[in-house]
């Protein structure tokens, strides 16, 4: 999902990618290219520095901090606490990039999707991959973190999406596992609405609001149809018979009522909700709403009714878009020696089980997903890994904000009933002039 905080963390946020959709990306200009002489940096350079993220709703920043700041009194890190929003996050460090670092933002949280942007526009600094090794780390975390071949961020939290499902719906329908496939999905729910439990449901939902949330839905449906939203070279495929085959999917899913309406007002909160209120069969979501629909105080209704799978595909299990967030250097830090220091710290192990546990941020440590106390906190994690190890991402594209408002463009007018193939053929236009 899609950003920093849990509604966020699918943007996305969070999330999220968030969410590989290239391997590579073609960005624009020399500029993206040119880089910096990371030789000729002072990484001794120690002092206080700020740590640059957006609303920390789980209170799980400040005490992480409070144990470095114990261990480092000289090296002191300040929590710069920013909105909610994944928008005027990134504002305002573009604004602290454009101002020469008038804000003194030293550490950046940054959302999967700006890593080109900050990237290509020298607002962060490269980041030597002998200083700073990924060994152990979700590769696709780690792509997520790379443009053109270069780290600019350290990877500290991934995500997936998930398909949560009513099983014991399911089990009274004689359904004994998840579906793979689209069709699976709709047979199942035509099932489970012929039982008296039944009545009344609605079949699936995911986000389909036009915000980032239902970028990383199209662009999972594209990719769960056997195509390829971006090729390994970075070229836009959104208009391939495949991709079509996704998008006509989603339109009749509309038109016939598997997802229903009200669906196009849903961002993450709203369709957790329904599927919380025991109103939906299916659900496209990422994990931080486990502990929410495991809640025994009354306020979820399919508490330990409901289960977890891979996301369904139109001939088998399909992708997800990449989520999370990595943490990296603007330009204005003065104390590089502790920001690298602070940022692999972070990083570890250690503080990644910590991020887990108390606000369920997708590990990129891979050795977390076999943790046993982990596993046993959050089940999910298991398939949480196969989601993101197969997970890909929203276009690496300088101008995301561009390209991702055209993808919205399109798959609204799609959902609203408009031809898929000229939308779609138009978004391709789109798409090819801003990935070249």
């Amino acid at each position: 999902m899609a950003t920093t905080n849990k509604a966020q963390r699918v943007a996305f946020a969070g999330l999220s990618v968030i969410a590989v959709l290239a391997t590579a990306a073609c960005g624009g200009g020399d500029k993206a290219t040119s880089g910096e002489s990371t030789a000729a940096l002072n990484w001794d350079q120690k002092g206080p520095i700020t740590f640059v993220q957006g609303k920390d709703n789980n209170n799980l920043v400040q005490p992480l901090l409070n144990e470095w700041n114990k261990e480092h009194p000289n090296e002191k890190v300040t929590f710069v606490q920013l909105s909610a929003s994944a928008d005027e996050q990134r504002q305002k460090m573009v604004d602290n990039a454009n101002t020469k670092g008038a804000s003194n933002y030293d550490v950046l949280y940054l959302d999967i999707v700006w890593t080109a942007e900050f990237a290509a526009k020298q607002w962060v600094h490269e980041l030597p991959k002998d200083m700073f090794p990924t060994d152990g780390m979700l590769q696709p975390a780690v792509d997520g973190a790379t443009y053109f071949d270069k780290l600019y961020a350290y990877p500290t939290s991934s995500d997936g999406a998930m398909l949560y499902f009513r099983k014991d719906l399911l089990e009274k329908a004689g359904i004994k596992e998840a579906p793979k496939t689209w069709s699976d999905m709709k047979a199942a729910c035509t099932k489970v609405k012929a039982l008296p439990e039944g009545k009344g449901l609605d079949c699936y939902g995911g986000q389909f609001q036009k915000y980032e949330g239902l970028t990383c839905n199209i662009t999972e449906i594209v990719n769960s149809s056997g195509a390829e939203f971006l090729d390994k070279d970075g070229k836009p495929q959104v208009n391939s018979e495949a991709a079509l085959k996704g998008v006509q999917w989603l339109q009749d899913s509309f038109k016939d009522g598997t997802i229903p309406k009200a669906a196009t007002t849903w961002m993450e909160e709203p369709s957790r909700q329904a599927f919380q209120d025991g109103k939906l069969v299916f659900l496209r979501q990422w994990p931080y709403i486990y502990s929410l629909m495991q809640a025994k105080d009354g306020s979820s209704k399919v508490a330990d009714k409901f289960g977890i799978a891979p996301l369904p595909g139109l001939e088998g299990p399909g992708v997800s878009t990449l989520g999370g967030h990595n943490l990296a250097i603007s330009k204005t830090a003065k104390n590089l020696g502790t920001a690298r220091d602070f940022i692999k710290w972070y990083g570890e192990e250690a503080q990644q089980k910590t991020a887990a546990q108390k606000a369920t941020l997708a590990p990129t440590r891979e050795s977390l997903y076999a943790d046993a106390d982990l596993v046993k906190q959050l089940p999910y994690l298991p398939v949480l890994k196969e989601s993101i190890a197969t997970a890909k991402a929203r276009p690496k594209v300088v101008a995301y904000n561009d390209a991702t408002q055209a993808i919205q463009d399109a798959s609204a007018n799609v959902i609203a009933g408009k031809d898929p193939k000229s939308n779609f053929e138009g978004l391709q236009t789109k798409l090819t002039e801003l990935t070249k």
